[in-house]
């Protein structure tokens, strides 16, 4: 079939999405097509401006292996995906103005839709670009699609951030939930003419090399929305019911495993929550859990209003009284200041003996040589697949921070760049949560003892027999001395916020 001549171009900029269901700013661009409208589906690969966190190492892995199958997924509806690589600033309008070129087109007959971020790098981007395109003539329009609520629609009567969860979530289910959209069925009835080309995915590096230390992450997952949804229909049938029990054992498959297809946008938080809603209303066995699942969801969107109010979430503790905190810190990992004020008290400088001993706790931790079976069994579950379970998550940070006394930015950042569901929200949130500086924290004083937690969640041994190392090692440190350690520190910060000398940001 020849296509007729292209009156009107449509952008469906893809970014934290990668799915055609229920995707708002995908859907209005196919939304009324006719022979004359040409919907194009755009990625930007941008870890150059200001502000945008680039990707870490396992991330990128699985950003590869996602556009893959979105640009298969894509083709079946007739939408080419063209890729670029730079500054959103730049190559968004340059794609626009390239094609409004190519096809002769004026300003006004060009649409852009896009699903909104909250990172406050990425919404500076966004806004200019919608000032910049709007003032060109050409249509811009975004969409609610990567969280349950707007994070300007859950704050308390006073208008302000909740920053404790309950109220926030009571608060948040009082609010209507967009219905989830199903996939499009109107696809383009041709096969789109030749246009302005774009950049291959293999030319951006994004899978690692020399050496290839994927292989675990590839046997773990499977990028894309088919596998996401695959997952989500075995949570359904057979995690739900027992997810209450099974969610703390990480030898068994108890937890939804559904974070990296958030985190990628393979699946919705409204198709998520829709789907365990109707097993909570329609099986009485499994409604408890259903529900437990929802709870996190509601969680992920709490993480998320924190960075949308608290841009700084990655650098600066919430509670500012921790910047009295002192933490130790691997050389090469030190504080900056941020937006011109520290982002956390100047550390003591330690000998160059002390340091090396800092340095080497914490390689010991990235590498799961602690000489604590279930903390080292979590580290190298991490290195191998690319995700911890849950309560491993907490068990490990919390000695990173608090028994071994390094700062929960240099456990954020090793998380950072080797988990495939790393998000530049959760992953802060959820470090400054268990360290106790962030929004309604785990008190300070709690301290996981991973002897005790793994006799308790992993009774059998499983997890540690699958993950943990070959040989016996020695603790790197003594348990019982180190939290008494820590919590001495912690009684020194409170008495230096009491006294008025608490550092203020």
């Amino acid at each position: 079939m020849t296509n007729p001549a292209v009156r009107a171009v449509h952008i469906a900029w893809f970014r934290d999405d990668l799915r055609i269901a229920d995707n708002p700013a995908l859907f209005a661009a196919l939304e009324g097509n006719d022979g004359g409208t040409l919907t194009i589906a755009v990625y930007v690969h941008d870890e150059v401006s200001e502000n945008i966190r680039p990707l870490g190492s396992a991330a990128r892995w699985w950003l590869h292996h996602g556009l893959r199958e979105l640009r298969a997924q894509l083709s079946e509806l007739g939408v080419p995906l063209v890729l670029h690589q730079g500054t959103a600033l730049l190559k968004i309008p340059e794609a626009t103005e390239a094609l409004r070129q190519h096809f002769g087109l004026n300003p006004e007959d060009l649409s852009v839709y896009w699903n909104r971020r909250y990172g406050g790098g990425e919404r500076a981007v966004d806004a200019s670009l919608m000032e910049l395109l709007r003032g060109q003539g050409a249509t811009v329009s975004s969409f609610s699609a990567t969280l349950l609520h707007e994070p300007w629609t859950v704050q308390t009567q006073e208008q302000r951030p909740y920053k404790v969860f309950t109220p926030f979530h009571n608060a948040a289910q009082l609010i209507p939930l967009r219905p989830a959209l199903p996939a499009p069925s109107n696809a383009q009835q041709a096969r789109a003419p030749e246009m302005p080309a774009g950049e291959e995915l293999d030319s951006w590096g994004l899978l690692p090399s020399r050496p290839d230390w994927s292989a675990g992450l590839a046997a773990a997952w499977t990028p894309g929305e088919a596998a996401a949804h695959e997952r989500l229909g075995v949570v359904l049938q057979d995690v739900a019911a027992d997810y209450l029990l099974g969610r703390d054992r990480p030898g068994i498959d108890g937890t939804s495993r559904l974070s990296p297809a958030l985190r990628w946008g393979h699946l919705s938080p409204v198709q998520v929550w829709e789907a365990l809603g109707a097993v909570a209303a329609t099986h009485p066995e499994a409604a408890e859990g259903a529900r437990a699942m929802m709870r996190q969801l509601a969680w992920r969107d709490f993480c998320w209003n924190q960075l949308y109010h608290r841009p700084d979430l990655g650098r600066v503790n919430l509670r500012t009284e921790f910047n009295e905190f002192d933490w130790a810190w691997p050389t090469g990992l030190l504080p900056t200041p941020a937006s011109g004020r520290p982002a956390a008290k100047p550390p003591t400088v330690p000998s160059d003996a002390v340091q090396g001993q800092i340095n080497a706790l914490h390689e010991a931790w990235c590498r799961g040589e602690t000489g604590f079976p279930l903390v080292d069994a979590g580290m190298r579950e991490l290195w191998e697949t690319g995700w911890m379970h849950n309560r491993v998550r907490m068990v490990t940070a919390s000695l990173l921070v608090k028994n071994l006394g390094i700062h929960w930015r240099a456990g954020e950042a090793w998380f950072w760049d080797t988990l495939v569901d790393a998000d530049p929200a959760s992953n802060p949130a959820n470090w400054q949560w268990v360290a106790g500086c962030g929004a309604d924290a785990a008190p300070y004083f709690r301290v996981f003892n991973p002897v005790l937690q793994a006799k308790k969640f992993d009774a059998q041994g499983r997890y540690r027999a699958r993950f943990g190392p070959l040989l016996n090692q020695e603790p790197v440190v003594d348990l019982k001395e180190s939290r008494a350690a820590a919590l001495a520190a912690y009684e020194h910060m409170r008495h230096s916020a009491r006294t008025g000398d608490a550092h203020q940001p």
